[in-house]
């Protein structure tokens, strides 16, 4: 039996899930109409192991976060805090000072949650606040 992709409408997914560390603190800045928008970016490690070898790399990826959720995470996010973020793709093109065309991809965050560790004596406590759009 053959199947015609063209005779349905297939769904596209544009979802991304990140954990990690904050690369820096967030900027923040209010934009034309009065909308806030935060940007910063989130560190988050690869590893594997080659040969009996351990490696590690570190990705750093752009967030882009609007509205009251810019206004909140430029408050409680500082360089080095712990987040999940849940999210979109989106890429844009521009050329920079010298005229060259630029390309970069950013994470638009729909989701946060801020997480934080207490070391106790009874143990680890992890705490974890969720913010939406």
């Amino acid at each position: 039996e053959t199947l015609f992709l063209n005779s349905f409408s297939m769904r596209s997914v544009n979802k991304v899930i990140l954990m990690g560390y904050l690369g820096q603190d967030p900027t923040i800045k209010t934009v034309p109409g009065g909308r806030q928008v935060a940007n910063f970016t989130v560190a988050t490690n690869r590893e594997w192991n080659s040969n009996g070898e351990n490696h590690q790399i570190a990705d750093f990826h752009k967030i882009v976060v609007w509205g009251k959720l810019a206004e909140i995470s430029s408050q409680y996010l500082k360089k080095g805090s712990c987040v999940y973020i849940e999210g979109y793709l989106t890429n844009h093109n521009y050329k920079n000072k010298e005229g060259k065309n630029i390309k970069t991809t950013e994470v638009v965050a729909e989701v946060i949650n801020f997480i934080s560790y207490n070391k106790g004596k009874e143990g680890d406590e992890i705490n974890l606040v969720e913010v939406k759009e």
